[in-house]
């Protein structure tokens, strides 16, 4: 592997335009396709299987009309004032009016030109009011006798609730569409005290890549390479380097949008992914090679090549990890994820691929420059027999290893604890930030009407021999579910045209994320006092039971995939290092950083501890599929530092260095970059910290956190700790299967044989 990688790089430094006019092809290709196919992103998350699920996609083909999303506005009138004053009351009528006549909204109004249906559901409304459920206060919109549909409005008068039903999901309509109904909600505004209030649930999705605060990330990692390589022109290799990986990449995906569905978090995902480890192997490469040149007294070319096939070989391994961690989320079966996984996988791929190729390439064009005078003579300089601040610092170290493993146990178990308590769920408008639109309206809808308009639910009934609901049927369903513990609201919502399907609206009386929400839609479910004296079966689906299956979903494939990761982790660590105890001290090591990272992130995300250094000022149940993300993404970085760290300590066991001087050796050489290269990572993760999503910067700050944790905890301290306490038996592994094992020869020893045989038949 070496070898070949070595030959590469030979290659690209000696032909260097060749290398950059392919990339630059490949990205051109990449913009074309994305002019000619636009992009097409959802911020939708679907997740087969669930029952919520297959409920929508059944009322999709059957009932089509209701089973997209809900959209809702609020009314305001100054205090004093009403929304039933005739000419605030005439406003809102013709605002209602306009939103119910776009195309993509349905209209209730439509049943009532049926007599038929006009009796049927009079018949269930005189039933409504006679149900025994809790008292509400609010009222309904009624003009002239005649309750406009969809429209609450609360105690005092100030506050109307408009809810309507969309034909498609929310995340699938047009710029067009959105814009016409924010157009006819804003005619509440003409002529009346109204202000109207969209609540965000069909506002457009913002995609938020490129903003501010990833460009101080890239700012502060270019610091950190300026300090690590003490060279402007080789600290900004790898930021180009990576930079054209992640336009690759993340253009990849754009271009690839229109082909499947994506959601809007995959981008991202791909964009901080891909700027870290873009960075990071690059940088690997160009200090490789730095050393060379300085310590081996190697030419340029040939520092190159050799750096390639040595560091780049640990690359490629370290990239390879990457990849099969995120791989391994397709063995979960959840499509939203696996898409994820891929297109993050395809960009580390990409990131591994420009380094070996474009940045020789690029070092070929700068060619003896990249040590410069004033570097190579500052380095002569260096007075004989001075030892670095790292050598010094794992040189004490080992003199207190048991202490220091302790410790770092000790700390990890303590960030861990919050762990038992964490809550999963999705984000809703109860965890924005108070000075959003959508905390703000969530506010006012729980204020005047109650938590549990922020989250209806949506019940669909039919009969079991597929026929045609009977109607008293019906209303003594609704009279069961009127009793069930945790309803604040039964609202029938009408028959499909062939009479097989009812739906019903259920408004639960505490908010979307609440533990008592959840036990309703498992009662709704399974209690059979729902369907008591009735032939009818229900299900139960809306945004809000959808995201309460998704986080039972992943809940429950977590313990699964962590033990893919620990899988994984042994049996590529065996390969790669030749060792057994290596692996199990890594994978070890991981899962107390992992623990210690959701630990974390609970604290700051839903006990809300610290969280106005990050931008939060509420808390909230972490996003459902933080853990399972989460761990695949830090398992495959922290296998990188795991590679790049321990890699150094076996090349100096391999050329004769035994117990502690092998570990102080290799930890030496490589700490430096290693600590560079986590700096960059956490800069350029920290920077999606600060974004306005809730989301995204709940998984920027476990990234984040995780590599600050892996890297400096357990990296820096716990590994180098464990492998003196085992002196050279950290290297053992049993002859049978030293002989079955490939030899990836990733430190470079054959290369450095082969080239030392050509050096002596040369001479």
């Amino acid at each position: 592997m070496s070898k070949f990688f070595y030959k590469i790089g030979k290659a690209s430094y000696s032909k260097p335009w060749l290398f950059i006019a392919s990339w630059v092809l490949v990205l051109g290709i990449i913009i074309t396709a994305i002019v000619v196919n636009g992009v097409n992103i959802s911020s939708e998350t679907r997740i087969d299987g669930t029952a919520a699920q297959d409920v929508l996609d059944q009322l999709a083909e059957d009932f089509p009309e209701v089973s997209g999303g809900q959209g809702s506005y609020l009314f305001e009138v100054p205090e004093g004032e009403s929304i039933d004053d005739p000419a605030n009351a005439g406003a809102l009528v013709q605002a209602v009016t306009e939103i119910y006549e776009s195309d993509v909204v349905v209209n209730p109004l439509d049943m009532l030109q049926d007599p038929e249906a006009m009796a049927q559901m009079q018949q269930l409304q005189g039933v409504m009011n006679q149900l025994d459920t809790p008292e509400v206060a609010h009222r309904p919109f009624v003009v002239q006798d005649m309750p406009i549909p969809g429209v609450q409005i609360s105690e005092d008068g100030t506050i109307a609730l408009f809810q309507f039903q969309i034909t498609k999901n929310v995340e699938d309509l047009s710029a067009e569409e959105r814009e016409k109904i924010n157009d006819a909600a804003a005619t509440a505004e003409n002529g009346s005290s109204i202000t109207a209030i969209p609540t965000g649930t069909i506002q457009g999705v913002d995609i938020p890549i490129g903003g501010t605060h990833e460009i101080i990330g890239i700012a502060i990692a270019a610091i950190i390479l300026i300090v690590t390589l003490g060279s402007l022109i080789a600290a900004g290799l790898p930021l180009m380097v990576a930079l054209i990986g992640v336009g690759v990449g993340v253009g990849g995906t754009f271009a690839l949008s229109t082909l499947f569905d994506m959601n809007s978090l995959t981008p991202v995902l791909a964009l901080m992914i891909g700027l870290a480890v873009g960075i990071d192997y690059a940088l690997f490469i160009v200090n490789r090679q730095r050393t060379l040149i300085l310590e081996g007294g190697l030419s340029a070319k040939e520092a190159a090549a050799r750096a390639n096939g040595t560091a780049g070989s640990a690359v490629f391994f370290a990239g390879l990890t990457v990849i099969i961690a995120l791989s391994g989320l397709l063995v979960i079966g959840i499509s939203f994820l696996s898409s994820m996984a891929l297109v993050a996988s395809m960009t580390v791929a990409i990131d591994v691929l420009v380094a070996l190729t474009l940045l020789p390439a690029m070092l070929g064009l700068i060619g003896e420059r990249i040590v410069s005078k004033k570097a190579l003579a500052k380095y002569n300089s260096k007075p004989a027999g001075k030892t670095s601040f790292a050598n010094g610092w794992i040189t004490r170290l080992l003199k207190i290893k048991w202490v220091a493993v302790l410790l770092v146990i000790a700390i990890l178990g303590t960030l861990a604890i919050p762990v038992t308590q964490m809550n999963l769920g999705m984000p809703s408008g109860a965890s924005a930030n108070k000075d959003t639109a959508a905390r703000q309206s969530y506010d006012i809808i729980s204020d005047s009407f109650g938590e549990g308009f922020n989250g209806p639910l949506l019940l669909v009934a039919e009969r079991a021999d597929s026929e045609a609901v009977d109607p008293q049927e019906f209303v003594q369903l609704l009279m069961n579910i009127s009793q069930l513990d945790g309803i604040a609201e039964v609202t029938p919502g009408g028959f499909s045209e062939d009479g097989t399907i009812a739906i019903v609206s259920i408004i639960p009386q505490e908010g979307p994320t609440d533990e008592e929400t959840k036990a309703l839609v498992e009662s709704l479910r399974t209690d059979s006092t729902t369907v008591e004296n009735t032939n009818i079966e229900v299900g139960v689906t809306g945004l809000t039971a959808v995201n309460i299956d998704i986080s039972e979903k992943l809940s429950e494939v977590f313990p699964v995939y962590i033990m893919i990761i620990v899988v994984l982790s042994l049996v590529i660590l065996l390969v790669v290092f030749r060792s057994v105890l290596i692996p199990i001290k890594a994978t070890a090591g991981f899962l107390l950083s992992i623990l210690a990272t959701f630990g974390a992130t609970t604290a700051v995300f839903q006990w809300g501890w610290f969280g106005s250094l990050f931008g939060i000022d509420t808390g909230g149940p972490l996003l459902s599929f933080i853990p399972i993300l989460v761990t695949g993404i830090l398992y495959g970085l922290a296998m990188d530092y795991q590679v790049f760290l321990v890699s150094s300590m076996r090349e100096e066991y391999i050329h004769g260095k035994r117990g502690d001087r092998a570990v102080i050796n290799g930890y030496s050489t490589a700490s430096k970059v290693v600590v560079a290269a986590a700096l960059i990572m956490v800069s350029v993760f920290s920077g999606f910290i600060f974004t306005d999503d809730i989301m995204i910067k709940q998984i920027g700050f476990a990234l984040a956190f995780g590599i600050l944790v892996d890297a400096f905890l357990i990296r820096m301290i716990f590994v180098p700790a464990v492998m003196s306490m085992f002196g050279d038996k950290i290297w053992w592994l049993p002859k049978w299967l030293d002989r079955l094992l490939p030899n990836l020869d990733i430190e470079g020893e054959k290369l450095l044989q082969e080239l030392e045989k050509g050096k002596k038949q040369n001479n």
